[in-house]
């Protein structure tokens, strides 16, 4: 009888999924998208009243927090899922993605949590804790994904994937950046 532990042993193909250090630089980078959050909790508790600064670092935990539940439901799923050229129809809960992915679907969030705590600069100090969570949730499991689908997806509409026709982003600048700015406006 086995263990939990041992039981469960996932091996990716090379061909679809890089080697095991392309894994952990995923991984490595995704922990430093997710360690900007940090810079971002510093920045705005000093652009606010002393009076705000825990009010404010309690809402960019929430960022990490509803982020990452608001991705794995549906967010994921509209950006990544197969589906129409306006959003994704499937992989909700992850469900249908495969565990190598888990590191990629990682990696997302991280960047979906950082277009909504680029939001949180603009409002800080100026928004109550019910209306931060709303658009929290909606920025994270609609409308960024929703734009990711377009640029990024497998049948994008704006890009052909290779950034020589229509839309071509570089590294997520253009997404990540577009989307936090526009909805903060």
């Amino acid at each position: 009888m086995s263990s939990p532990a041992e039981s469960v042993h996932v091996v990716c193909d090379p061909e679809l999924y890089g080697t095991s250090i392309d894994q952990f630089f995923l991984f490595s980078a995704a922990a430093w998208v997710l360690l900007m959050q940090l810079g971002f909790s510093f920045l705005e508790a000093g652009t606010v009243s002393a009076k705000n600064t825990t009010h404010v670092l309690f809402k960019n935990t929430l960022d990490v927090v509803i982020g990452a539940v608001a991705f794995f439901v549906c967010g994921y799923a509209f950006a990544y899922g197969e589906g129409t050229a306006f959003a994704g129809a499937n992989k909700f809960f992850l469900i249908g993605v495969d565990a190598c992915d888990f590191g990629f679907y990682f990696f997302q969030y991280t960047f979906a949590a950082a277009a909504t705590t680029i939001i949180s600069g603009s409002v800080a100090g100026r928004t109550s804790v019910v209306a931060y969570i709303s658009y929290s949730v909606i920025v994270t499991a609609f409308v960024y994904p929703i734009v990711v689908h377009w640029t990024w997806s497998s049948n994008a509409w704006l890009s052909t994937g290779d950034g020589t026709i229509g839309y071509g982003d570089f590294a997520g600048s253009g997404v990540v950046h577009a989307v936090g700015g526009m909805c903060a406006l």
